[in-house]
């Protein structure tokens, strides 16, 4: 048995070693720095709730040295900040299998006084695509139980193979850290790569569910914003939306996943009953304002 532990242990700390090369400390905030993975040659990614300045951000690499970083953009919704760093530090590489319930998990992090850190755990609960309540989406929602330190925001998590399974962040569920999955990290970097933001659809309303006399339910608007695209198309205050694309929606839940499908400019046929007759008007989708 004590062979084993011993064997276990040593793997272990050979995992942490690797991986620690593809780790820096992000200084981008008062007090604690936070951690940052080399996700592709020269692309640090991290938390975006622990970047508080966007100019005089360094980073501290795995070989101790210190050098300036560049924000080339962060997005609120998925708790992504993605920087550029003149590094050879190598990158990650992905797991090719889903994260499963159960399995044991490795954060690995790093501070500018003690370098690496490590905090072992398992995945306590797998979903598909979840809704973050900043008005992200992932694509699957991974659980993590394990101790989350104040420097472990952007921290790498890995499976047992050493294989990234995403990055942690604190910020996106009261109940547990969670690891950000590496399809939502691939995505998000390359929109932000791309076009230095992640563009969302917007319509410029403020719904709240209804149910209408004849028991179907729908989304009557409340609020419209001033020259916003649903008021540009002829949407009115009073109106109750039942359809986005031609499917049902019944809460703003339906209305924000529905609009993930089309690109901000694109049409969407938006259904609604207005006086107790059924209508149809053509929405421009346009992009979501930033939070500041």
């Amino acid at each position: 048995m004590a062979n084993e532990l011993t064997a276990l242990s040593s793997e272990l700390a050979a995992v942490v070693a690797k991986a620690g090369q593809s780790v820096a400390a992000v200084h981008a905030r008062p007090r604690f720095s936070s951690s940052g993975v080399f996700w592709r040659p020269g692309v640090l990614v991290t938390a975006e709730h622990s970047i508080r300045r966007e100019d005089d951000i360094t980073v501290t690499l795995p070989d101790g040295s210190t050098v300036p970083a560049t924000l080339a953009g962060s997005d609120g919704g998925t708790d992504l900040a993605v920087l550029k760093v003149d590094s050879q530090a190598p990158a990650v590489t992905v797991a090719q299998s889903a994260a499963v319930p159960g399995n044991l998990a490795l954060a690995i992090g790093r501070a500018e006084d003690s370098g690496v850190n490590a905090t072992l755990g398992i995945i306590s609960a797998v979903s598909g695509p979840w809704r973050t309540w900043r008005g992200g989406r992932l694509d699957g929602y991974i659980r993590l139980d394990l101790t989350l330190y104040p420097g472990s925001s952007g921290a790498l998590v890995l499976n047992v193979q050493g294989e990234a399974l995403g990055i942690a962040t604190p910020a996106l569920s009261r109940i547990a850290g969670v690891a950000i999955p590496a399809a939502t990290i691939d995505s998000v970097v390359d929109a932000i790569l791309s076009r230095g933001r992640v563009a969302r659809g917007f319509l410029g309303v403020g719904l709240q569910p209804v149910e209408l006399p004849d028991h179907q339910k729908g989304l009557i608007v409340l609020s419209l914003e001033p020259h916003g695209p649903a008021a540009t198309a002829g949407v009115l205050v009073g109106d109750v939306l039942v359809s986005l694309g031609g499917k049902p929606v019944a809460d703003t839940e339906d209305v924000q996943a529905l609009l993930e499908g089309y690109g901000v400019g694109q049409s969407v046929a938006v259904g609604l009953v207005r006086g107790g007759e059924a209508r149809q008007i053509a929405v421009a989708v346009g992009e979501k304002p930033r939070r500041s």
